[in-house]
């Protein structure tokens, strides 16, 4: 029975794994020029256990544009909002490094960040009921009027 439901759940993810696009990564890189289903979810799977998207997000290798950090930014902010707000309120915290990194934020401009984050806290959540997009938007623009930080958005 359990051996059926495996197999059921295989062939219904399959078309989903297979359209998936692999993003940038080493798993990109690694199956570049290749096509079809396999190549994308062996390309996916690469990417996922290496765990390099990130790196490449913030670095610009490994095929990723580094215009998409504020995209990736934005979908952690989107999954993470409880938690990067709590950690913005306080400066400091595991949710609020991981989107300085994200953000491509230097190790040198990491305590600016924090520091940004939580003075300007009450207008980055201007609202208790605040989207992601609307607080990642008011990040954005707090940090682009801070001549430190500028250069990570603009």
């Amino acid at each position: 029975m359990i051996k059926r439901i495996a197999i059921t759940a295989a062939l219904i993810s399959a078309p989903m794994l297979a359209s998936a696009d692999p993003g940038c990564g080493l798993g990109a890189q690694v199956w570049d020029g290749q096509d079809g289903p396999i190549a994308h979810i062996l390309a996916a799977t690469t990417n996922g256990t290496s765990a390099n998207q990130t790196f490449g997000m913030t670095s610009g290798t490994l095929g990723c544009d580094t215009s998409e950090t504020i995209s990736a930014a934005a979908l952690f902010m989107n999954d993470n909002i409880d938690q990067v707000a709590e950690n913005m309120a306080s400066g400091e915290g595991e949710a609020l490094d991981a989107l300085a990194s994200l953000l491509g934020i230097e190790a040198t401009d990491r305590a600016a960040f924090q520091s940004l984050a939580q003075s300007e806290f009450g207008s980055i959540f201007a609202a208790e009921d605040v989207t992601a997009g609307a607080a990642m938007g008011n990040l954005v623009v707090a940090m682009s009027t801070d001549t430190r930080l500028a250069k990570y958005v603009s």
